[in-house]
């Protein structure tokens, strides 16, 4: 019974000196974080660049393909955004109007450290654009919209409290401008900027779109406002035209318009139909440019339809939609069937009247000439 007690022991003290012997070898193996962590504005409103240089003592895992883990987001935000990359920069969107924070460790895989992952520290970074001007001197409502995928117009409203000879520019960028744009043609109410046309932008849709609004004035610095959009979610296209309205049955009707013209093709559009029926109004939506409705009652006397369109979820995550065609009607012609209905009768007499006043004249032709014979 020794000697059995003895090699229990003995084999628990084996597996003891492997479990540490196992701890101790992967405590060895360490990883630094990446060097030279920072965040870089190139001057294009928000969009911008993270970057690091590989870790110290990298060397000793040349045949390790190193990763990065990345975490971002700006500073109000509940929720990081998380990246892995093997890169050394990642470039992204940023509202401006708020610090930014990020942080990265290095990541090296399982089978370069004995079948576990190892992670070195965080390296963080921050950036915030030096704030000029009150918060109340930066613009207000400012609105943008796409109009029929083909001219983007932006307006605002000056800041609370700033001097009418307050001078407000926009700039924008988007991937595939050299550098951020001046806008070139602005709208201006007494001599002061308060919106933008925009020229034609090539390239433009599907991709982030950035624009800020600064200013300057004698009396007091002006705070800019910065904004991210995506042209295809703040397009409001034309409305319907050619609105046709047929009554197939008393119990059934058919719409149909044709498509708002421009650029947008026929599968982004969604419509949205407003049907009257006397008194009662409903509204309904559909993806095609006809629809039949059936009727309440088949003694309704007027119906009426308008439609208004907007791009759909398959081509946007949102849209402004349209203004309201012009309206469609089609009235019961009630008063033509009361007409006939009395008229129909006071011809039949009237016929009848007419005929009896012809035998009867025919009748004193012939008497009159039969006395004329016997004279």
């Amino acid at each position: 019974m020794a000697f059995v007690h003895l090699d229990v022991l003995c084999f628990y003290s084996l597996l003891i000196c492997t479990a540490f012997s196992s701890v101790s070898s992967n405590a060895e193996i360490k990883v630094n974080p990446p060097q030279d962590f920072e965040i870089v504005d190139p001057g294009y409103l928000g969009y911008l660049c993270l970057q690091w240089q590989p870790p110290l003592f990298l060397d000793k895992f040349e045949e390790c393909t190193v990763e990065y883990e990345l975490k971002y987001r700006n500073i109000d935000s509940e929720d990081w955004k998380t990246i892995i990359t093997k890169n050394l920069h990642y470039n992204d969107g940023f509202d401006l109007n708020k610090g930014v924070e990020a942080k990265i460790h290095t990541l090296l895989p399982p089978h370069c450290t004995n079948g576990s992952e190892v992670q070195s520290l965080w390296s963080e970074a921050t950036y915030w654009k030096s704030p000029q001007g009150s918060q109340e001197t930066k613009i207000q409502e400012m609105d943008c919209v796409y109009y029929n995928w083909q001219y983007l117009l932006c307006s605002w409203k000056p800041g609370l409290g700033v001097h009418f000879h307050t001078s407000y520019q926009l700039f924008y960028w988007y991937d595939g401008l050299d550098h951020a744009t001046q806008c070139p043609d602005y709208i201006k109410v007494d001599g002061q900027n308060i919106g933008c046309r925009f020229p034609h932008l090539e390239a433009s849709d599907y991709k982030d779109f950035y624009i800020c609004v600064n200013g300057s004035s004698d009396s007091h610095p002006i705070r800019p406002s910065y904004f991210i959009f995506q042209l295809q979610n703040i397009v409001k296209p034309l409305p319907p035209d050619y609105l046709s309205l047929t009554v197939k049955n008393s119990e059934e009707v058919n719409l149909k318009w044709s498509m708002p013209q421009g650029p947008i093709p026929a599968k982004c559009f969604i419509y949205e139909i407003e049907f009257t029926e006397d008194d009662t109004t409903w509204v309904t939506t559909t993806v095609e440019n006809e629809i039949r409705i059936a009727r309440i009652s088949n003694e309704s006397q007027q119906l009426c339809f308008l439609v208004r369109s907007k791009v759909n979820i398959y081509c946007s995550d949102d849209g402004i939609w349209s203004e309201w065609s012009d309206e469609q009607c089609w009235k019961d012609d009630i008063w033509k069937e009361t007409l006939v209905f009395f008229l129909t009768p006071f011809a039949f007499v009237s016929l009848f009247v007419l005929l009896v006043t012809c035998l009867l004249l025919y009748k004193q032709k012939a008497v009159l000439k039969m006395v004329s014979c016997v004279t």
